[in-house]
């Protein structure tokens, strides 16, 4: 487990600058991550994102392809 990249710094991105990076790149040139939990996702979610609640990050983070741009929420 490469647990040292959960403490390196990262950039926000505010709304403006979110909704941009996501228009800017086709769908497949970026992860949209959503940490929330289930219940959270099924009312809400920004299309395309993909569900891998906090709590299980750890254990999943293989699904992540590290050569693309990551937003999490």
């Amino acid at each position: 487990m490469k647990w040292m990249q959960f403490l390196t710094p990262v950039k926000s991105k505010d709304f403006n600058e979110t909704k941009q990076m996501i228009s800017d790149h086709d769908p497949d040139e970026i992860t949209i991550l959503d940490v929330r939990q289930p219940g959270e996702y099924k009312d809400s979610h920004i299309p395309g994102a993909v569900l891998i609640p906090l709590a299980e990050l750890s254990d999943r983070a293989a699904e992540l392809d590290p050569d693309k741009p990551t937003l999490v929420y």
